[in-house]
């Protein structure tokens, strides 16, 4: 059976920024927040290796080819 939970005296800049959140992700106010919820216990388990990856294109993220190469070099001015 489903439970309401109730959030008491939330200060109006969280509010404000929920809202927004929930607005940017076309999203009730309820809505963000049982989605921050959801997420917030399935953060219990690793994520998988095919999660991060559709994680990453969905960013748009891409790693250039040279990071090797500048992660050694910061290395080795250490």
């Amino acid at each position: 059976m489903p439970t309401n939970l109730s959030i008491k005296n939330a200060p109006d800049h969280i509010v404000e920024r929920l809202r927004a959140r929930a607005e940017r992700n076309h999203r009730s106010l309820q809505g963000e927040l049982m989605a921050i919820i959801e997420a917030a216990v399935q953060a219990d388990r690793p994520a998988t290796p095919a999660e991060i990856l559709a994680d990453v294109r969905r960013l748009g993220l891409n790693t250039p080819n040279e990071s090797a190469a500048l992660v050694r070099a910061d290395r080795d001015g250490r």
